[in-house]
């Protein structure tokens, strides 16, 4: 079986076809002739085959290779260093450590003489880049687990009949006019814009995401101010006449009543429909209307050249219309509150 294979390795193959030759009675010059190898090579498998008869022994025997340099304790020594801050090292002016400034100390602190490519081999083996240093925010909210519960919640089992909408702004938007034309793509050539830009003005964006249908409100104003976002929410209360209204939104300090206690004066107009469900503070990832400003953020803005400060918002707007009418659709959100969820996927 082994002879006829065609996933098996193509030097057992070989082999096994060399020993099943073997056993015909060939001689050592036929089957080297018949299979394109060297004699010697049959001689040694054949030789090998007859000791010992079993197909485990047309594999390749363990090899020990070259005998190791560096030892375990020095290797020990290196990521003990690497986990170190830099200034616990006497670099004070360094935060964060290269691979040269880690061979050195090392050499200093412990004798230990390892070259900048075997201190990077080393490390890279461990998947640790001490160089490599990413953003992290900290949520100091006390009620972090509870809040964040409680809006997953929302998002998959909501109450009967209700809405639950994401609000938020998009603020500072601007309309950059590139001082000379962009270059589209070609096969082997990405898309280029010129670096240099003129600005042209800002724009705010204040719009809600519908979580069970996707579709999106928005409207684009000069400024974030609390009377466009109260006129923003009427809007949004015409749009959803009926029924219990859920607003996940963040701390943000026009969410807040304010000293006019706007949002309780807002819901005694509307027969106290509507909740406002705040995420926890530095947690804006939770509010799905996050998901949808990113692809506005790629999709119109990022690359954009406009002509004047009104293209801006006419550019918005036609995007949140297209979306509504050609892809409108729910996200799916799969994080249901539990941070063991997390913990479940790194250790798989």
């Amino acid at each position: 079986m082994l002879a006829r294979s065609g996933r098996a390795e193509a030097r057992l193959v070989l082999r096994a076809k060399l020993v099943l030759l073997a056993a015909e009675g060939h001689s050592n010059q036929d089957i080297a002739r018949s299979l394109g190898c060297h004699v010697d090579t049959v001689r040694v498998w054949r030789g090998r085959f007859a000791r010992d008869g079993r197909v485990v022994t047309l594999e390749d025997r363990p090899r020990s290779g070259r005998p190791a340099r560096i030892s375990p304790a020095a290797r020990c020594e290196l990521i003990k260093l690497a986990c170190d801050k830099p200034a616990n090292h006497g670099l004070q002016t360094r935060t964060t450590w290269t691979y040269a400034t880690l061979a050195r100390r090392l050499l200093h602190e412990t004798g230990i003489g390892l070259s900048v490519s075997e201190v990077g081999r080393i490390l890279r083996n461990e998947d640790f880049r001490p160089h490599k240093m990413r953003l992290w925010l900290h949520s100091p909210d006390p009620d972090f687990c509870r809040k964040v519960q409680r809006i997953c919640d929302l998002y998959h089992h909501p109450p009967d009949g209700a809405h639950v909408l994401c609000v938020d702004e998009k603020t500072g938007m601007q309309a950059l006019g590139r001082r000379f034309p962009s270059k589209l793509p070609a096969p082997g050539r990405a898309g280029r814009f010129e670096f240099e830009y003129v600005r042209r003005g800002t724009s705010s964006l204040i719009a809600a995401f519908d979580v069970r249908t996707g579709r999106v409100l928005g409207e684009c104003k000069p400024q974030r101010r609390a009377e466009d976002l109260v006129g923003f929410m009427e809007a949004l209360a015409r749009n959803y006449p009926t029924g219990q209204v859920y607003i996940v939104w963040d701390n943000l300090n026009i969410h807040y009543d304010g000293s006019d206690n706007r949002w309780v004066r807002f819901n005694q107009r509307h027969g106290d429909r509507f909740h406002f469900v705040y995420t926890p503070i530095h947690a804006s990832w939770i509010n799905q209307i996050e998901i949808w400003f990113s692809l506005l953020q790629r999709r119109v803005l990022r690359c954009a050249d406009f002509p004047c400060a009104g293209a801006l918002p006419r550019a918005v707007m036609a995007f949140i219309r297209r979306w509504n009418r050609d892809e409108a659709h729910p996200f799916n959100w799969t994080f249901r509150g539990h941070f063991v969820q997390t913990q479940r996927h790194h250790a798989a």
